[in-house]
């Protein structure tokens, strides 16, 4: 085994450089916020159906304790529901990702998970979740997909975010 002194990529390799140089205030000592919001998914609602939940400036950081829950939904074994960033209707500031932040939630049991499937994605700009080069400077939206069958539960069930971040 071996003695290592490691540090941080995204903050504590530039503050150590030499000239420091400071950190993005979305990354480094940012103030966070907050977004809760709860939609009431039916009965009824076909696969592929979406549910708009947050409209967030595209350089916002979406922090890795954000959460998603839901009631159990459907019962058939192989329904989920992904979360991702969309434009809002009617622009083209990037390409639809419709599981850009995670994707594959097993609804068929009320549980939660964390927004950001992938930890080397926890902090980055919403933007760079999705298909752009550049942050296109726009408000997106994130919106849950139903995939693979339609809602089965009787009388349907909700579905929660609840997102922290900082912006630059």
């Amino acid at each position: 085994m071996a003695v290592v002194n490691l540090k941080g990529s995204r903050i504590m390799t530039p503050i150590a450089a030499s000239p420091a140089t400071k950190a993005a205030p979305g990354t480094g000592g940012g103030a966070v916020r907050s977004w809760t919001e709860t939609v009431e998914v039916t009965a009824s609602d076909s696969e592929t159906s979406t549910y708009l939940l947050a409209r967030l400036p595209s350089n916002a950081r979406i922090m890795g304790l954000s959460t998603f829950s839901w009631d159990d939904l459907s019962t058939d074994g192989t329904s989920t529901m992904d979360l991702g960033v969309f434009n809002q209707s009617g622009k083209s500031d990037i390409t639809d990702d419709p599981d850009a932040l995670s994707n594959g939630h097993a609804i068929t049991g009320a549980s939660s998970a964390l927004v950001i499937g992938e930890k080397a994605d926890y902090g980055i700009q919403l933007w760079d979740h999705a298909t752009g080069t550049t942050d296109p400077v726009a408000m997106l939206d994130i919106k849950a997909t139903l995939n693979d069958l339609a809602v089965t539960a009787a009388g349907g069930g909700t579905i929660t975010i609840e997102l922290l971040y900082t912006l630059d």
